[in-house]
């Protein structure tokens, strides 16, 4: 065999390390299925939040140790779509939505679809997009806020009722739209793991699990919340700045137009 039909080989297999987190993702992602099923709301809460982690991990270890693919990229869009797409849809049904009827189902679906399409066009903008920003809610940001009104309303023995079943209405539906959304999220993409951080950053982290294990049902929820209604007001800063900025520049124009006309009427 040449040297040349070395080098052209395809190779076999794949990377273990980075593919292994994501299928313990996937893991979490199916055991909160399992568990919605089963009325173990508070487990398939927590599995969420762990396929969650695990999600945040996969990439980043790839990257740490240079064992990124084409296959792990797939693999990680599909086990996504498990565990923050049919997983929070599921559990949210069989928690609050089903005694809704007809609506219930309609809730969980507009999400499912919404985190489908949400990963989709994800995947088609890799590279392009910038890194700064997300383009619509990100899916595990979508799936923690279910996930975190799922185990508070459980933690606090929430009873099933109307107003049960449309604060979970409201919540999946918006979660669905806002995923599919125009609206900016940043991304902390920007942040180097690896690099030099100042002191404060270590102190803020420390306090942070600090403040999630008071009570971590209602610190997660009210912090992805907060996450989620973050988008369309920083996208309408944005746009209110953008409006202003424009405006400024009309303004400049238009005097400086004024202060040349007297000039050319002198000159005539």
């Amino acid at each position: 065999m040449t040297d040349t039909e070395k080098t052209t080989k395809p190779r076999r297999g794949i990377y273990l390390l980075p593919n292994l987190v994501t299928t313990v993702g996937l893991f979490a992602g199916f055991y909160a299925i399992i568990s919605a099923i089963e009325a173990k709301f508070e487990p398939a809460a927590v599995a969420i939040f762990i396929a969650m982690i695990m999600d945040g991990l996969d990439g980043r270890i790839a990257r740490i140790t240079k064992t990124e693919s084409d296959f792990g990229a797939e693999y990680d869009s599909m086990a996504d779509m498990v565990s923050f797409g049919l997983a929070p849809a599921l559990v949210a049904h069989q928690w609050a939505l089903s005694s809704l009827g007809k609506l219930g189902w309609l809730a969980a679906f507009v999400y499912a679809a919404g985190a489908a399409l949400r990963l989709a066009r994800f995947n088609t903008q890799v590279g392009i997009a910038d890194k700064r920003y997300f383009q619509g809610l990100a899916s595990p940001a979508a799936a923690a806020m279910i996930a975190g009104l799922v185990w508070l309303g459980t933690d606090l023995t929430w009873e099933s009722g109307l107003d049960k079943s449309i604060v979970a209405f409201i919540v999946t539906l918006a979660a669905g739209v806002l995923m599919v959304s125009n609206f900016r999220y940043q991304s902390f993409k920007q942040f180097d793991i690896r690099g030099r951080v100042p002191f404060i950053v270590i102190v803020g982290l420390m306090l942070a699990i600090a403040v999630i294990y008071l009570h971590p049902p209602i610190v997660l929820f009210a912090g992805f919340f907060l996450y989620a209604i973050s988008g369309p007001i920083d996208t309408l800063l944005h746009l209110k700045q953008r409006r202003e900025e424009r405006q400024q520049k009309a303004t400049t124009s238009v005097e400086a137009d004024a202060v040349e006309t007297p000039a050319d009427s002198t000159n005539e």
